[in-house]
């Protein structure tokens, strides 16, 4: 695992096995999931106030891994903006969590490259963080799950210590996916989860990758997400694209209601065809999350909560934007 000086690493786990099923979710009837809506440009309060409006502490007392968006180091919205991760883990801290450490796996860079280039190692040691370099672990760093009905031709391998988490945390950008993806939000980020070599199988299955995304969320449970949509792609992505200021932070617990809430945005901003084109929960990303049973159904099962008049409005226009689809 690479590392920079002073950078406390998380240790990866020296277990054997591979062969694992997928975790199993809550089924049965749901009652709605709260997302949260905060209108901002500044990631200072922003953070907290999303996280806060959602009534609960899902960290304390817990060793946290949390994943961002470091698929490369684009400047954000192609990568997680540095800000948003740092005013995240101060609001975890102050949460209550034990440890903190960050996990993640780039592609096509080398992780250790992105995560140099975008000033993590340095960063992890100011803030007293761990890291993982999900590239860098050994073969039994590794489980592979095999989800029956599965398009993936034999599962696939996530990091060992994504399924070792008591508390798994992810904060997501919110973009289009120009190569097959449709958006990259937090259903997308699980990518990273999973081994560099899984993804020649996912980038030749066109037809099949947005589903294959959604199934790969079937190996964790996330306690809380947080979506940074100061700025988004509407088009192109996921590294470039064209750019939209939506000045709006998101934080839920639940994947399928944030993609949701994210896809409404980009149709509410002016998005490309692929988004344009097709009812949100059309989508093939979330219609085969909401298949393996993983969070809301329609988006009659999604409540947004906002601390202020401007974002009522919003989120008024937002959940118009989803029962319309």
């Amino acid at each position: 695992m690479a590392t920079g000086a002073g950078v406390v690493l998380a240790a990866a786990g020296a277990q054997g096995g591979t062969d694992v099923a997928p975790q199993k979710q809550s089924g049965g009837e749901r009652g709605r999931t709260r997302v949260s809506l905060v209108r901002t440009d500044d990631r200072t309060t922003g953070v907290k106030r999303a996280i806060d409006l959602l009534g609960i502490n899902p960290v304390k007392g817990k060793d946290v891994l949390l994943k961002p968006n470091f698929n490369t180091a684009d400047p954000f919205p192609g990568s997680t903006h540095n800000d948003t991760l740092t005013h995240l883990i101060l609001q975890l801290k102050a949460m209550g969590a034990t440890r903190i450490t960050i996990g993640e796996r780039s592609g096509p860079p080398d992780t250790a490259d992105v995560l140099k280039e975008k000033g993590i190692y340095g960063l992890c040691e100011k803030l007293g963080v761990g890291l993982i370099d999900f590239e860098s672990l050994p073969p039994e760093g590794w489980v592979r799950i095999r989800p029956e009905k599965s398009s993936w031709r034999s599962g696939f391998e996530v990091a060992r210590p994504v399924r070792e988490s008591p508390c798994v945390v992810t904060t997501c950008c919110l973009k289009t996916h120009g190569f097959g993806g449709v958006f990259t939000m937090s259903l997308k980020l699980s990518v990273g989860m999973t081994r560099k070599r899984n993804m020649t199988e996912l980038h030749s299955s066109f037809l099949s990758m947005r589903k294959m995304i959604a199934e790969i969320n079937q190996a964790y449970t996330p306690s809380l997400i947080l979506l940074d949509g100061i700025e988004a792609f509407v088009d192109g992505g996921p590294g470039r694209g064209t750019r939209k200021k939506a000045d709006v932070i998101l934080a839920g617990t639940d994947r399928i209601a944030i993609d949701a809430v994210g896809v409404a945005i980009l149709k509410e901003l002016g998005s490309n065809n692929a988004i344009m084109g097709k009812r949100i929960f059309a989508q093939e990303q979330i219609s085969r999350a909401v298949e393996l049973g993983l969070g809301a159904s329609r988006p009659q099962d999604i409540e947004l909560v906002t601390d202020e008049g401007e974002g009522k409005e919003y989120a008024s226009r937002l959940t118009k934007v989803l029962e319309e689809g």
